[in-house]
């Protein structure tokens, strides 16, 4: 009897034995996993693909003539994406050049005025000297009796009439002198002004074409033929997708042990976890996403919650990887960054883009060249 009852008291014993040296096994396991791997990672699923997604608007007012693409397309920087009516900006760039002309024939006919009342001041001066001569003559036959006195005061007139035309040459050669203020035709500031409204009226011209400001996709397109568009209003999106990159959101208690420069790994959703994406931390967030958002959490107020902050970590992806694989903006992802390997600190921040200011055209700068010209010519003595 005793032996059928000890036999399952034994057998259990024997089996809870098993089952706690199996449990230490697996902690030990687990534990040296850990210590071996698992604490020289950290990992988020809460990560997705950004990239720069360029608002497209117009520079200046028009109606909507042409539409050169769709959505979802793919264009190439300085294509053409929109033609609007150039009705309006071609007669503003013929009143401006219009008026260039004239600006310049104006002062080209002050720069041959000042010449010429120049030459009038140098024959009064030689005037007013021969008068002067001839009063000092005339008053030494005056003294002798040999003139009349009639004369002499002649004479006096005469000095006195040179006298007020010097002055008034003077006068009209300060006038111009004052106005032209020794510049070139080109170089005067009115003739100035009004070659910058020329630029002005051809640059609104050439920005009736809209061009795409970089490689990319058409996305959110909001332009018709025939809509009448105003600047600043956006008509598409076009985003870069050769340089995305990877936002992950850590946890506030993983932060502490990342650093600029170490490697990740990535897996997108859209690949599985076949294709691995390979890149480095190259930025933090300035702060978490709650403090950034459009109605941050007011962590004053009486009813409070702690709730553990996530903050955005830019993750540079590997060229050669989006180019085998591309990536679209908003794809999930899960990133894993080595904390125990070498950090390369040559990884280069955030890419920067500029874009160039628009070229002055060289058509336009001959234009203004060729009106400037005539102005100069036709105020040549020779073709007056």
């Amino acid at each position: 009897m005793n032996d059928t009852i000890a036999a399952p008291t034994n057998a259990r014993r024997k089996a809870f034995r098993i089952f706690g040296i199996l449990l230490a096994v697996v902690a030990v396991a687990w534990l040296l996993y850990w210590n071996l791997a698992l604490r020289h990672y950290e990992s988020t699923e809460d990560a997705y693909v950004t990239g720069d997604v360029i608002a497209v608007t117009s520079e200046v007012p028009g109606t909507v003539q042409a539409l050169h693409v769709a959505d979802m397309a793919h264009v190439h920087q300085g294509d053409v994406l929109v033609e609007l009516d150039p009705t309006d900006a071609r007669l503003a760039l013929v009143t401006a050049e219009a008026e260039l002309d004239r600006t310049a024939r104006d002062v080209a006919s002050h720069q041959a005025q000042e010449n010429l009342w120049k030459a009038m001041l140098t024959v009064r001066q030689v005037a007013l000297a021969r008068a002067k001569q001839d009063l000092a003559r005339r008053e030494g036959l005056d003294r002798d009796g040999t003139v009349a006195a009639e004369d002499v005061v002649h004479a006096n007139e005469a000095v006195a009439e040179q006298t007020a035309a010097v002055a008034a040459a003077t006068a009209q050669v300060g006038v111009f002198a004052a106005e032209l203020q020794g510049t070139r035709i080109e170089t005067h500031p009115r003739v100035v002004a009004a070659a910058v409204a020329v630029r002005n009226a051809a640059l609104a011209l050439a920005r009736t074409r809209i061009l795409a400001p970089t490689d990319g996709v058409v996305a959110r397109k909001a332009v018709q033929v025939g809509q009448r568009i105003a600047p600043g209003v956006p008509l598409f999106a076009v985003a870069d997708l050769e340089h995305v990159w990877v936002d992950a959101n850590f946890k506030e208690v993983q932060l502490g042990r990342l650093k600029f420069g170490q490697p990740a790994t990535l897996h997108s959703d859209v690949y599985g976890s076949d294709v691995e994406f390979h890149g480095r931390v190259t930025g933090f967030s300035a702060g978490s996403g709650a403090a950034f958002a459009l109605l941050p959490a007011q962590n004053a107020s009486g009813n409070w919650i702690k709730v553990v902050q996530r903050v955005p970590v830019h993750i540079a992806l590997d060229p050669k990887d989006l180019q085998a694989h591309p990536l679209r903006v908003g794809l999930s992802t899960t990133v894993r960054v080595d904390l125990s390997a070498v950090i390369d600190a040559s990884v280069a921040p955030q890419r920067t883009r500029t874009l160039q200011s628009a070229p002055m055209d060289p058509a336009v700068e001959a234009r203004i060249a060729s009106l400037i010209a005539q102005a100069r010519l036709g105020a040549s003595p020779r073709h007056r």
